[in-house]
């Protein structure tokens, strides 16, 4: 009877029977990299496509005076993006979490931005391994002595944090957010 269920539960799910053992002993190489790297690619989505879905009119639209644009909000992104992936790499960020809210004040400079950023940590996440993730580092923004997991894991966390913040601009302007 055990057989027969092995056969009837590959037949359910499409594959071939013999598949089903190989399959299950296939683990990832790196699994702690692999999973960080697609918690970041699908925070990186998130920040990338709603710069891309809001028109350019609304990216200076704040819900109310105390908190930041549309644009702004991407602009800090980008700039907190190479301070968390410059930490995890090791070297000084080659820009300053405020330099894009003080300077990229249009559409076309934030996404110019925003894109930069995201190929810059691209290639720090890529270049992860379960080992590298468990050494030490020198956290971002003062945060003192870290791991290299620590700073990716802030930094998809942040993403995540304002992508929350984009999605209320967008329903407010009657958008549905990516």
């Amino acid at each position: 009877p055990s057989a027969v269920m092995a056969v009837i539960a590959a037949a359910v799910v499409g594959l071939h029977p013999g598949s089903v053992s190989a399959q299950r002993s296939a683990a990832p190489t790196q699994p702690v990299a692999q999973a960080l790297r697609g918690a970041w690619d699908g925070a990186k989505k998130n920040i990338k496509e709603s710069g891309d879905v809001m028109p350019e009119a609304n990216f200076t639209f704040r819900p109310v005076d105390s908190v930041r644009t549309f644009g702004q909000i991407l602009a800090h992104v980008a700039g907190a993006n190479y301070e968390f992936c410059s930490a995890a790499k090791g070297e000084k960020s080659p820009h300053a979490e405020d330099e894009f809210e003080k300077t990229a004040t249009t559409r076309a400079a934030i996404l110019k931005a925003v894109g930069e950023s995201l190929a810059y940590c691209d290639a720090v996440f890529a270049a992860q391994t379960d080992k590298s993730l468990g050494e030490a580092i020198t956290m971002p923004f003062g945060m003192g002595p870290g791991t290299r997991a620590g700073a990716l894991i802030g930094n998809v966390g942040h993403l995540n944090e304002h992508y929350g913040n984009l999605v209320t601009y967008f329903r407010i302007k009657g958008i549905v957010p990516p």
